[in-house]
């Protein structure tokens, strides 16, 4: 697990240094899987109507339900890499 950890922690550095900003599909990704992989499920309860933007990251993370860390960072890196091309 270590390994992933130390790729993980790599790939939240280096995903602040992109060249150009992930379109929003990407960028919902990258958020739920960090999430899941820091925090697990998600919890709480999903935003109202009116806050799109707090609704689609809820969804993205809910998405991810039941997903392990590992997976979860192993994902995230693999991301943040393709991006990085």
């Amino acid at each position: 697990m270590d390994d992933i950890s130390a790729k993980f922690d790599d790939a939240q550095k280096r995903v602040k240094t992109l060249s150009k900003t992930p379109g929003n599909e990407d960028l919902l990704e990258l958020y739920a899987l960090y999430k899941q992989a820091t925090s697990g499920d998600v919890s709480g309860s999903r935003p109202g109507m009116m806050d799109f933007k707090g609704r689609a990251k809820f969804d993205a993370w809910a998405s991810k339900k039941s997903m392990n860390k590992g997976d979860a960072m192993t994902k995230y890196v693999a991301l943040v890499d393709r991006l990085a091309r």
